[in-house]
């Protein structure tokens, strides 16, 4: 097969780059040190995390002039995401550290004020200008795609000024923000989207620069309907695992954290099990799963840490499943079988090294947070949030919450934030507070919700995953009234969880709540309702999503 050579200086999630890579007919020949890189015909560096870090961590390799001299010699050259931003002058994440200059711009951080941060989900990268629809596709990209960002910093559109330079950008939209999804210009070619975590539309633009294909007519000219702009809603199906008593590794679904069937033997009858977990997240990405989380609800205390079961899940998953994966459960500071420590960072990175683009961190958090509080909201710097977070970038950080309704008679009667509700408590109480939990639901704790994503957003949590324990297997719809009292107290984006029963409820969650996601489970799980059922309601309620489109 053809070649292409692909640097990694720790850039997250490459083995699904290389999946994709393999995918549409390539093989990937590493650069390990700067003297590879002149031997390199076409050249691929990947990036997640901080500019500042990414881009030291090349000039401190080495790497920086033999880039130069590659993209100057004609030689094909592509970025994605941070591999995007290092062609900048810089970028007011780190403005002490200077990109490749490539192009003469500068990055700057999304407002926060009329929309989460960081930006992350499925948007544009639309070359067509003054309300004009483009018949031609620059390196495969459509302007009915949708493709999948993660970042908090952008090159914000200015009409004219890279064109006048001999640049072609693709753009998108995001609020009342205009930034460059895509550029190229001669050999180089660069997106901000992550083409192997963007489906089928992502894999058409790797093949098409693989082969370069520079230009290619559209298959049909789209419509205005189906070119509409935006960060589409995001619908993301989770698969809870663990292992049953047969030792085998299982997708299960409990009522209020229990995932033992009701009948059988007094020990409470055995682990529900609907189904394997690799086949299940490869029909739910072919239905048009915008991403798959797996919760891991099994510690595997006897296991290796770098044998660790849901590793080698994540492996055969991103193998076929192009589109982002989260994994949570066990990302914290662990001892090995041999006594050898291990930091939540090093448990992290073998995570992203197998297929993960996102952790996700549970309870630790929330002991994390009562710290931060008792250092007076002081960082540690220790954190799993932290150190993972600053590593790798806060969009690589999730924070699963798990609260539950503790009923008060009055604001006055607790010292913890309280919302009055208008589902009354037992005893015909008017408000409530939002108590977090550890242990799989299983212990309270004296802290409230918003207590929790506030530190832990000022920690370097990008995205919260908002469960709660209340709706939790009820299939009677999201706790509104929980979801808005959190995002009325961030900025970064919120996954909404818990009681999805019908496709009604997502449509709900999305008009009546500010939620950035949401997420379903045991209604598709039991196969009451499919992820493209949820999405064409949601298409036909006049919601902007994301459909799935065919493999190249």
């Amino acid at each position: 097969m053809p070649t292409v050579h692909l640097l990694d200086y720790v850039a997250g999630n490459v083995r699904s780059l290389v999946n994709a890579i393999e995918k549409v007919g390539y093989t990937v020949v590493w650069v390990r040190s700067p003297a590879d890189v002149p031997s390199a015909e076409k050249l691929i560096i990947p990036g997640v995390g901080h500019f500042g870090h990414c881009l030291s961590q090349l000039e401190n390799a080495g790497y920086v002039e033999p880039i130069r001299a590659h993209i100057k010699a004609g030689k094909p050259f592509m970025g994605i995401c941070v591999g995007l931003q290092a062609l900048f002058e810089g970028s007011e994440e780190d403005p002490d550290v200077k990109g490749l200059g490539v192009i003469p711009s500068r990055l700057q951080k999304f407002k926060d004020t009329d929309k989460s941060v960081p930006h992350i989900g499925w948007n544009s990268a639309n070359t067509s200008r003054t309300g004009e629809v483009t018949d031609e596709s620059l390196y495969g990209l459509r302007p009915s795609s949708k493709y999948y960002y993660v970042h908090s910093y952008a090159a914000l559109y200015k009409e004219g000024e890279l064109e006048k330079d001999g640049w072609t950008v693709a753009t998108a939209r995001y609020g009342d923000e205009e930034f460059i999804g895509a550029v190229e210009k001669n050999n180089v070619f660069a997106t901000q989207f992550h083409p192997e975590k963007s489906g089928a539309a992502g894999l058409r633009v790797l093949k098409a620069f693989l082969e370069g294909k520079r230009s290619q007519p559209l298959p049909e000219k789209p419509s205005a309907a189906s070119t509409k702009e935006g960060l589409t809603r995001r619908v993301i199906a989770c698969l809870d695992v663990r292992t049953n008593d047969s030792g085998d590794l299982v997708v299960t679904k409990g009522d209020q954290y229990d995932v033992r069937e009701k009948d059988g033997v007094s020990a409470g009858g055995a682990v529900r099990n609907l189904g394997k977990p690799v086949e299940m997240a490869k029909k739910y990405y072919e239905q048009g799963a915008d991403e798959v989380t797996f919760l891991n609800i099994t510690s595997f205390r006897n296991s290796p840490v770098a044998d660790t079961p849901m590793l080698e899940i994540l492996r055969r998953t991103s193998e076929t499943v192009f589109v982002p994966l989260t994994i949570g459960g066990g990302i914290r500071d662990t001892i090995d079988t041999d006594g050898t420590k291990i930091s939540a960072l090093d448990v992290a990175k073998l995570y992203f090294k197998s297929g993960a683009d996102k952790v996700s961190i549970g309870s630790d958090a929330v002991t994390a947070a009562e710290e931060y509080y008792a250092r007076g909201k002081t960082l540690s710097r220790t954190t799993a949030i932290e150190t993972i977070s600053s590593a790798y970038g806060n969009q690589a950080v999730v924070v699963s919450v798990d609260p539950k309704r503790v009923y008060v008679s009055s604001p006055d009667a607790t010292p913890h934030h309280t919302i009055k509700t208008a589902t009354k408590g037992p005893n015909g109480e008017e408000y409530c507070w939002y108590q977090c939990t550890i242990k799989g639901g299983r212990e309270g704790r004296d802290f409230d919700v918003r207590q929790l994503v506030t530190a832990v957003e000022a920690m370097g949590a990008g995205e919260i995953l908002l469960n709660c324990i209340d709706k939790d297997g009820t299939n009677s719809g999201f706790d509104l009234e929980l979801i808005n009292d959190v995002k009325a107290a961030i900025s970064i984006p919120v996954i909404a969880s818990s009681g999805a029963g019908n496709p009604a409820h997502f449509d709900e969650v999305f008009d009546k709540t500010t939620t950035d996601a949401a997420l379903g489970a045991g209604m598709f799980h039991r196969g009451e309702y499919t992820v493209k059922q949820v999405k064409d309601h949601l298409q036909e309620q006049g919601q902007l999503v994301r459909q799935f489109e065919e493999a190249v």
